[in-house]
């Protein structure tokens, strides 16, 4: 009954996405964020394979950081895969001369371990 409605308490926990929550959001809805950016590198004439290792990587990514810093679900992952693929979609029109990128783990851990590290950065940037 809508007279009824928002006059009893109710309270409702959430359960903490996981590891594979996320590996599961960025892959599986038919918009998700890995075929949003290659979407968008398609674009620039730029091709972005994601390896399975680098969903999985970036899925524990921001699993930890969620855990560390403060959690805010699955808008994580839009601010990682921002931050992860930055340089490329900046310098994509003019300066990559390799039209095909594979993002592995090692690339992943790479471009995200120092910030991820650091909780002081993790805090604004992630």
């Amino acid at each position: 009954m809508p007279e009824l409605q928002g006059r009893f308490p109710i309270r409702v926990e959430l359960k903490s996405l996981t590891e594979e929550d996320f590996v599961k959001i960025l892959t599986v809805p038919e918009n998700a964020l890995i075929k949003q950016y290659k979407a968008l590198a398609a674009a620039e004439n730029i091709e972005l394979t994601f390896d399975d290792s680098a969903i999985r990587e970036i899925a524990s990514i921001a699993a930890r950081v969620n855990e560390q810093i403060t959690n805010i679900g699955a808008r994580r992952l839009h601010t990682i895969m921002t931050t992860l693929l930055e340089d490329i979609l900046f310098n994509a029109p003019d300066n990559i001369s390799d039209r095909n990128i594979v993002i592995d783990a090692e690339m992943v851990r790479k471009n995200l371990n120092n910030i991820v590290d650091n909780s002081d950065l993790s805090r604004y940037i992630l």
